[in-house]
């Protein structure tokens, strides 16, 4: 009778279920002590990320809305000391932008800095990734060491070195073509050299970086799938072209977005080297930004030169991203 009495006991509580009151660890006492235990996660994970923060609302989010608010004003030397007696203008700014003739000029100069130097910085990015992954097998570290080494470099020493060589009387390539009798051009000094000139620099600058991500991408493609292609008599280039390269379409996607957006925001390659020159050449969009807001002090025009900056930025790489996207699925 009592074992009888025992089995039916146990069977009660097991219908009665998870939510059973009788059950200290799922019923009202636990809940409640799960969700003090929560309770207390979430403030220390507030506590722990309050510097953050402060530091992200006041250098980064303050700043980024007071910009925006300073594109539709006449912000100006006299108002550094007096920001709210700056006048609303409204779009004057962003009007007036795309009838300047320098900022319009920038913007061709960024976009054919972009056109031509984006491409050709993950196209050599993915052959050196390619030969360091694959084709040398002596001293690997020491290439790669030596082709991620002016990432790391201080632009000034980037651009003592490329002013030696290209320095037109005694820089490096000068004294190349006085070997063979000519005369080398000025490259800083033409309107036609100076741009390609200032690509070619920041190239050899970035090429690291995508170097480095190709061969991140490069080493997690299985080898089981290159011996298959090997074995079913797939050459050299047809297995890059049909097994490297589609596996390598994320990495593709993920280095040209960052490339671009570097290339669009290019300011220290022209800062250092020609001050936007000759006749305004190699001037860009940060570049025309800079000396708006620090050498002229019109900082709401160049407030909305850099919102219209922000805003090309975000369109190509939204359509960089529905382009390559697709690809990588």
């Amino acid at each position: 009778m009592r074992t009888m009495t025992s089995k039916a006991a146990q069977t009660a509580k097991v219908q009665a279920g998870p939510g059973a009151s009788g059950s200290p660890a799922t019923g009202p006492a636990g809940r409640r002590g799960r969700k003090k235990s929560m309770g207390v996660q979430n403030v220390a994970g507030w506590l722990f990320s309050t510097p953050f923060l402060v530091l992200f609302l006041v250098f980064m989010a303050f700043p980024i809305l007071a910009t925006l608010v300073m594109s539709f004003t006449d912000f100006g030397l006299r108002n550094v000391t007096h920001p709210l007696d700056a006048n609303f203008i409204g779009f004057e700014n962003y009007v007036n932008l795309f009838s300047d003739d320098k900022f319009l000029k920038s913007l061709f100069n960024t976009a054919y800095f972009v056109v031509v130097g984006v491409p050709l910085t993950i196209f050599l990015g993915l052959v050196v990734a390619v030969l360091l992954n694959n084709g040398i097998d002596r001293a690997r570290t020491f290439f790669r060491v030596g082709f991620y080494a002016p990432v790391v470099t201080t632009i000034v020493a980037v651009a003592v070195v490329w002013r030696f060589v290209l320095d037109p009387s005694d820089g490096l390539i000068a004294g190349l073509f006085s070997e063979v009798g000519l005369t080398s051009p000025d490259f800083l000094g033409s309107e036609t050299l100076a741009m390609p000139s200032m690509i070619a620099m920041a190239v050899w600058r970035n090429l690291g970086t995508v170097m480095v991500l190709f061969i991140a991408g490069l080493q997690a493609i299985p080898t089981e799938v290159r011996e298959a292609a090997r074995l079913d008599g797939a050459g050299v280039w047809q297995e890059f072209k049909g097994i490297t390269v589609p596996l390598l379409r994320p990495t593709l996607l993920y280095a040209t977005v960052i490339t671009t957006i570097g290339y669009l925001n290019v300011f220290e390659e022209p800062f250092v080297m020609t001050q936007g020159g000759p006749s305004d050449s190699t001037l860009t969009v940060s570049l025309n930004m800079y000396r708006e807001g620090f050498n002229f002090f019109h900082m709401g025009y160049a407030s909305a030169m850099a919102y219209v900056l922000f805003v090309v930025i975000m369109g190509i790489t939204v359509l960089q991203l529905r382009l390559l996207k697709d690809n990588t699925k």
